[in-house]
């Protein structure tokens, strides 16, 4: 089954996309390359409990199992050593990334409370965007009762264009709800 949202970038994104850039090739169109999710667990270092089901909360979320992440170095203010697990991330590509984006500006993104849209302003200059979320709720498949904590995520947008304004317009187009 082919994901809706890879439908939609097939048959409407694309000519969008050349209509509006002027590309004379449709392998010139920019397309969404992967989306990262990663949540860092900072209770982590006295508790692996807590690492535990922030794994579980995330393996929900996007349907596939995180990987841990670790640190890079000792710092003993924060009483953390070096290779300590410290949170955990999920590369999705595919269709899992279509499903997976598709349902956060579907579903969990207009759950999010006084909801306007998302800044339009945090791209990399790569074409990248990086969207921060408060709470893991806002996920249909997280039910209340069971969660411990709320947690907070980073979600990355990869593209292979070359402009941040290519790269708005690829998710504009997909149904990223920018604020005006």
């Amino acid at each position: 089954m082919i994901p809706r949202l890879k439908e939609k970038y097939e048959k409407e994104v694309v000519p969008a996309l050349i209509e509006k850039f002027g590309y004379k090739n449709v392998m010139e169109v920019p397309k969404l390359e992967k989306i990262i999710i990663n949540m860092g667990v900072g209770e982590a270092k006295e508790n692996q409990k807590v690492l535990e089901s922030a794994v579980a909360d995330m393996q929900l979320i996007s349907g596939q199992k995180p990987i841990l992440t670790r640190a890079r170095k000792s710092i003993a203010n924060f009483k953390i050593r070096e290779n300590m697990p410290l949170g955990c991330k999920v590369t999705l590509r595919k269709n899992k990334m279509y499903e997976f984006a598709d349902k956060l500006m579907n579903i969990a993104l207009p759950r999010v409370r006084d909801f306007r849209g998302v800044s339009s302003k945090a791209f990399d200059g790569r074409g990248n965007y990086a969207l921060g979320i408060k709470e893991q709720l806002i996920f249909p498949e997280v039910e209340y009762d069971k969660i411990d904590k709320i947690r907070g995520m980073d979600i990355i947008f990869v593209t292979n264009s070359k402009t941040d304004e290519e790269a708005r317009e690829l998710l504009r187009f997909l149904g990223m709800p920018f604020a005006q």
